[in-house]
């Protein structure tokens, strides 16, 4: 989706980012795992197909996706690709009720689960889907024994709202009234700003800190 290719999402452990095509090789790594394939429903892919299914990200209007970074990595000057965590989507399922969103999120580092970044990730793009999308109702279908996803929708005010026997999944639904309208703001603490411009801050930290070692060497010298 073309409208989010710049924007940043900072939440308090988690900074959400577009999905770009150097992050593609770190994320192809972690769809060899069995385990995800079968959490996200995945089929594995070529490095070549990969890089593909991230442009169709990027070009699809009805696609929208963030990778998430660790927040105090990325802070301390990590590399995107070597502080991703694992990524929150919304697929708008139906052409004709623009307002309905299904989400997913993948935690793929297992170091980083239990650790509040899923949660977090999904407030941010609920967030975002109800103030930039204009999304009014969103749906998460979760297989059944992936119980600690299901958890963390039915904390976030998810309603269960069918089961399939046949898929081995639950369907969950979050209606965007009012009342939620207002448990989400005060609970979603977000600063929204550029890609260009956190990038432009890095590159004006690194241009510091060599003017810095430059200054240093003249010093010792």
């Amino acid at each position: 989706m073309r409208i989010n290719e710049d924007t940043v999402l900072r939440g308090q452990r988690v900074l959400l980012v577009p999905y770009e095509p150097h992050h593609v090789p770190r994320y192809h790594e972690w769809m060899k795992s069995e385990e995800l394939q079968k959490l996200t429903a995945s089929e594995p892919l070529t490095l070549e197909q990969e890089y593909n299914m991230q442009r169709s990200w990027r070009e699809d209007p009805d696609k929208c996706t963030f990778i998430i970074l660790d927040a105090l990595q990325w802070e301390q000057g990590c590399p995107e690709e070597q502080c991703m965590v694992g990524d929150v989507n919304l697929f708008l399922t139906e052409s004709e009720n623009p307002g309905l969103a299904e989400i997913e999120i993948m935690i793929a580092e297992p170091v980083f689960r239990g650790r509040g970044f899923g949660e977090e990730s999904v407030r941010l793009m609920l967030f975002y889907g109800v103030t930039a999308l204009g999304i009014s109702t969103f749906e998460a279908k979760i297989g059944l024994e992936n119980v600690t996803s299901i958890r963390l929708f039915h904390k976030l005010h998810f309603q269960d709202v069918s089961l399939s026997q046949v898929f081995q999944e639950m369907t969950l639904r979050w209606e965007v009234t009012e009342p939620e309208r207002q448990w989400l703001a005060p609970s979603s603490p977000v600063m929204m700003t550029t890609y260009k411009e956190i990038q432009r801050n890095i590159n004006n930290s690194k241009l510091g800190q060599s003017r810095s070692d430059v200054s240093s060497d003249v010093k010792s010298v």
